[in-house]
């Protein structure tokens, strides 16, 4: 009864999680923070749901499996928004006309 109810809660807020990033994407601004909202949020939000699912299903070839795929996300979200947010800085398309200071441009890291 307290499993289903902890995994039902990891699910509904790892839900909500990716749900948010996906309106961040309609959203915010600009490419820059699309990429690191979008990122962070799916991150956390599917941790919460393989959680959910680890906890749910506990066999061990079943475990070995998420937490491999786990690693793997984590290792991969952050680092595929960095590059998202790189390659649309670099092409010139993540400046939005609010913003006023471009550190990188100013320092010769364009």
């Amino acid at each position: 009864m307290i499993v289903s109810i902890v995994v039902s809660a990891l699910l509904l807020i790892g839900a909500g999680l990716v749900a948010l990033a996906g309106f961040g994407i309609l959203r915010l601004p600009d490419p820059l923070t699309r990429a690191s909202a979008v990122s962070k949020a799916a991150a956390l939000g599917l941790l919460l749901i393989i959680v959910a699912a680890i906890i749910d299903d506990r066999s061990p070839w079943a475990v070995l499996v998420l937490v491999l795929v786990l690693i793997a996300h984590l290792v991969t979200v952050p680092l595929s928004g960095l590059a998202l947010a790189r390659a649309s800085y670099r092409s010139g398309t993540a400046k939005p006309p609010v913003t006023t200071v471009d550190e990188p441009f100013e320092q010769g890291r364009m």
